[in-house]
């Protein structure tokens, strides 16, 4: 697409209808404020700008990795490179090894950066990208354009790619955004612990503000101090996007933490207790996201209310005996969930947790989920984690777990595990860790927990 073709009509869901086409952005005018980075606004024109400059340098490739770690550079590449109908691969990791293995699959494929250079062919995001090329609206593209190319994490084993194009990403953003009720606190600032490069970041800090005209703040606090600092520096109304895992570290500050209006919770069910921690820290009613890589976002639920979650307006669930299906507006094509689902009526379900967590040893059936909590419920466990290794066909796979507890021994938690659960599921072995290889998600990836494991056998 041409820079000077930058100027397509503000769209609407009437003029999807007219045109096949949604628009990148939709803010009220051209002084409403898209992003905070540095304490500095930036309203819309001053985006559309950006845009289009960067737009017009982009090389003349069909892929690019977006590897800004600045949240506002990465939407304006991401941004930048759909209107140039490049695809964006978002890998699950940024270590050279990935990079070099995504290259050898996408030949033609250049890194968009704002920090560290990768080993392929790069650019580097601008500084100063000028204040030429002013233009009258952002752009509207078709739905059925490809977008994007996600890739799963690879904590189930290894990382499979997911195409997803430029309609699904915003219907998927919209049917999250009303049952939010997000036009009850417009012009909220969105504040994300989590990287947008990952699905669940991308689609409630990137996807979200721009489809419903919300701030973006530009950063990623991780630390509790600097997710605090961060509140304080944003008016209401401001919404929290975050993990289980960062809320647990965060409630914990003794300080406490500034009043939010919204809370966003995803990657792994968060228990009540935690939940209702949440709510009380913050002031504010905490939502949970369910969803995957592969559907994108399917369900909700308000955690200290109910357990049951409520599809998105569209979402539709069908069973098989190889599970639950996932389609709808919102979703590319017709997706196998990996999670035991337990419908409660036409649109609600119960999670029973990962398909891949179900656990039976010795006639004797429990879940990881399960095991994991009763795990961290021991007093002086900081972090752990029970998993299950595939069986390599000559032994009995045995269950194994991770443990991060400054001043406990394995044998003083495997007493305690023995005292709380059936001797069939007591891990063998259990390694105490200085601490575990969790991703910016709070995930655990599969080889990373075996090496810890070998690692701690060779020292015991």
């Amino acid at each position: 697409m041409a820079r000077d073709q930058l100027h397509i009509a503000r769209d609407d869901e009437t003029s999807f209808a007219a045109t096949g086409a949604y628009a990148i952005a939709r803010y009220a005018g051209d002084n409403s404020v898209v992003a905070v980075r540095a304490q500095r606004r930036i309203d819309r024109a001053q985006f559309q700008r950006d845009v289009a400059s960067l737009m017009a340098r982009l090389p003349p490739h069909k892929y690019v990795l977006n590897l800004c770690t600045d949240r506002y550079r990465f939407m304006v590449g991401f941004a930048a490179a759909l209107c140039r109908q490049q695809v964006s691969l978002l890998p699950p990791s940024d270590a050279p090894g990935v990079l070099k293995a995504l290259a050898t699959e996408y030949p033609d494929l250049y890194a968009l950066t704002d920090t560290v250079i990768p080993p392929l062919s790069s650019m580097v995001y601008p500084d100063n990208l000028g204040e030429e090329g002013a233009v009258t609206d952002l752009p509207a593209l078709p739905g059925n354009q490809p977008a994007l190319v996600l890739f799963t994490s690879g904590s189930t084993g290894h990382p499979k790619s997911v195409p997803k194009s430029w309609g699904t990403l915003v219907r998927s953003a919209l049917a999250a955004g009303n049952r939010l009720g997000i036009q009850s606190i417009g012009g909220a600032t969105v504040i994300g612990t989590v990287p947008h490069q990952h699905s669940y970041g991308l689609e409630s800090t990137i996807f979200l503000g721009l489809q419903h005209g919300l701030i973006i703040d530009a950063g990623r606090p991780l630390y509790p101090g600097d997710v605090r600092a961060t509140i304080e520096a944003a008016p209401h109304p401001r919404i929290l996007v975050t993990t289980p895992v960062h809320i647990r570290a965060l409630v914990a500050e003794p300080g406490g933490m500034p009043q939010v209006d919204l809370i966003l919770s995803a990657t792994a069910p968060l228990p009540v207790e935690l939940a209702t921690q949440a709510e009380a820290c913050f002031r504010a009613p905490l939502v949970e996201i369910y969803g995957c890589t592969e559907a994108g976002q399917v369900a909700t639920r308000r955690t200290v209310q109910e357990p049951h979650w409520h599809c998105l307006d569209g979402v539709a669930l069908r069973r098989d005996e190889s599970g639950t299906w996932a389609s709808g507006p919102s979703v590319q094509g017709t997706v196998l969930l990996h999670d035991v689902i337990e419908p409660t009526g036409p649109a609600t379900f119960l999670l029973g947790g990962r398909s891949a967590d179900l656990v039976d040893v010795a006639g004797k059936r429990t879940s990881l989920a399960h095991l994991n909590h009763v795990l961290l419920g021991i007093a002086g466990v900081k972090d752990g984690v029970f998993f299950m290794p595939e069986p390599d066909g000559k032994n009995v796979a045995r269950l194994m777990a991770l443990v991060v507890a400054p001043g406990l021994g394995s044998e003083t938690i495997s007493r305690t595990l023995r005292e709380r659960l059936d001797a069939a599921f007591l891990p063998r072995p259990l390694v105490v860790v200085d601490d575990l290889p969790r991703d910016a998600l709070g995930k655990l990836p599969r080889e990373a927990l075996l090496q810890l494991i070998a690692c701690g056998r060779r020292t015991q």
